[in-house]
């Protein structure tokens, strides 16, 4: 598969290190990201070309740097990863699991994970990421959505019960693991690895190429979540994430903050990581503290940071003056838009410009403020060069400079790497978002007369109100920029008159008390701030804002309950 400009003049130089075998890139003078070309790449298997091509390249180098919940540091290198993804891949086919199974791994931050999903990758097993989160009602529909043959749990918390509980009206399971304790019906993952071989032949018909890999479940923002998979090239599509947008560096330390359950693990905790030979850090915290977070940056001297905008949130509301974070070059936020309040709060801290971004689950990065950029806060940035982004409304029609559209991704010269297959079994639901060749993200936009593109809302969070459509983001900007705001998000509620009126939801900062003169406060600030048919009709200060597992807000929850 082939992802390049169409101008042969461009002069496509091998990328640096590993990844130069089957990615080819032209930058500009300046080292700006100009087209990339993934080539060569039939037979890629991450865990044998890029984990193992690095143990023997780099045996002694650092592949990730894990501290565990109790403060235990572990410095995990290449041929560590190596030798115990081989030993998981033994263990795996012992208990059962082979090629094209369904693997379902609950793993949080332990080290582990690391090892079953490049264990899984060797032997062709599809990996299933899932949060620790989840409960028996969201397993039985996910055992079934998936098809799910065996199970990595961890030992924490109460979530190999609910396992438990779902696996009784389901009769595919043929494993279930468990790390870091032991539980009546289940293998004893820490115990039992060690007695397995750290060899593994590469198999001749080893799952590689467009054979599938990976399926994530969605972020289910306004749905039940869908099942989206990903082929073995996948880890390829994430260089630009790694070498442009994280702009990690090989003799540095990367921090992405991610669940292993959420997708945004593997934009930042693997694949484009380790194509770029840069170490990861990985923290298997119980509960988010920023000073803690913070601390640890200082400590460990990290030299790259990505995280979702609700950490930023809560990182400005921190005295990071405290902290030495002089190694930090560069960091990054994606999974929602970023309010350009935060952005300028972290910038006045620390000096340092956060890179927005924008993806799915269902692709690699697809927007962003790339390496060389100027990024104007607020702004999701520019096209990726691996995508052809077009902005679309009323189908086929493509919006002209300020005018909203669905951001869709161009297929008719051929899909890129890193968009997904497709949703697992579900044809009609892949049909709806990949028809008259564009991919359709259900996400909107505007592009300025510059090029970056601006992030309104999803299709089903735009408020028609009085006759004027309204993205939510724009509002929620506004309310942010109030000192007393820690997360707000803006929805529609039924109204006689204008059809749909506007409601804000507010979270307030420590110190702050939800009043009536608040309320009014509030208002009035608006009322001077914003057009009238953009203000919101109510106020709802709230403790907490409904979110799915990866921190996004679901709108679509505080809609659907106003609306019923």
């Amino acid at each position: 598969m082939s992802n390049t400009t169409k101008n042969e003049e461009l002069k496509m130089v091998p990328a640096e290190g590993i990844a130069g075998k089957y990615i080819s890139v032209c930058e500009d003078e300046q080292g700006r990201l100009q087209a990339i070309d993934i080539h060569d790449a039939e037979s890629f298997n991450f865990g044998f070309d890029v984990v193992d091509v690095m143990a023997e390249k780099s045996p002694d180098k650092t592949a990730m740097l894990h501290i565990s919940k109790d403060g235990k540091e572990r410095r995990i290198t290449f041929k560590d990863m190596m030798t115990y993804s081989n030993k998981a891949a033994n263990y795996l086919q012992y208990l059962g699991v082979k090629k094209g199974d369904r693997v379902l791994l609950i793993l949080k931050r332990h080290y582990q994970f690391w090892f079953t999903l490049v264990a899984l990758h060797k032997i062709g097993a599809i990996a299933v990421p899932c949060s620790y989160l989840l409960t028996r009602k969201d397993f039985e529909y996910r055992f079934k959505a998936g098809s799910i043959n065996a199970v990595v749990c961890t030992a924490d918390g109460d979530v190999a019960a609910e396992v438990d509980k779902a696996a009784k009206n389901y009769m595919g399971l043929k494993a279930k693991l468990i790390v870091g304790g032991s539980r009546e019906g289940w293998a004893n993952y820490n115990r039992d690895i060690r007695f397995f071989s750290s060899t593994l032949k590469r198999s001749e018909d080893v799952s590689c190429g467009n054979d599938p890999a990976l399926m994530f479940f969605t972020s289910g923002t306004t749905s039940y979540p869908k099942m989206a998979a990903h082929s073995h090239k996948y880890p390829l599509g994430h260089y630009i994430t790694a070498k442009y947008w994280h702009q990690v560096d090989s003799e540095g330390l990367h921090f992405t903050i991610s669940d292993t359950g959420w997708g945004k693990a593997l934009w930042g905790k693997i694949y484009g990581q380790w194509l770029c030979e840069a170490p990861i850090f990985t923290y298997d915290y119980e509960e988010f503290f920023a000073k803690e977070i913070l601390s640890m940056m200082e400590k460990y001297r990290m030299t790259s940071f990505c995280a979702p905008p609700t950490v930023f949130r809560m990182l400005v509301h921190v005295d990071m003056s405290k902290f030495d974070l002089s190694s930090l070059k560069n960091v990054s936020t994606a999974g929602e838009a970023l309010n350009p309040e935060v952005f300028d709060k972290f910038y006045k801290a620390t000096g340092l410009k956060i890179m927005e971004g924008f993806g799915q689950t269902e692709t690699t990065l697809t927007i962003a403020n790339l390496r060389g950029a100027t990024p104007k806060p607020g702004s999701m940035g520019k096209p990726s060069p691996m995508y052809n982004v077009k902005l679309l409304h009323n189908g086929d029609v493509e919006a002209g400079k300020g005018e909203t559209g669905e951001v869709c991704l161009d297929l008719r010269d051929g899909k890129p790497c890193g968009l997904f297959l497709g949703y697992y079994m579900d044809d009609e639901k892949t049909s709806a978002v990949m028809h008259d060749g564009y991919y359709h993200t259900g996400d909107t936009a505007y592009m300025d007369d510059d090029g970056y593109l601006w992030y309104v809302g999803r299709v089903d969070d735009i408020i028609k109100s009085a006759g004027y459509r309204v993205g939510p983001f724009e509002i929620e900007n506004e309310i942010m920029k109030l000192p007393y705001v820690l997360e707000c998000a803006v929805t529609s509620v039924p109204d006689k008159v204008r059809g749909q009126a506007i409601k804000a939801s507010i979270v307030l900062t420590k110190g702050y008390t939800a009043t009536d003169k608040l309320r009014k406060d509030t208002m009035k600030y608006l009322k001077t701030n914003l057009a009238s048919y953009k203000r919101p009709k109510y106020i709802d200060f709230v403790d907490k804002l409904p979110k799915t597992s990866s921190g996004k807000i679901r709108r679509a929850e505080i809609k659907n309950k106003d609306w019923e």
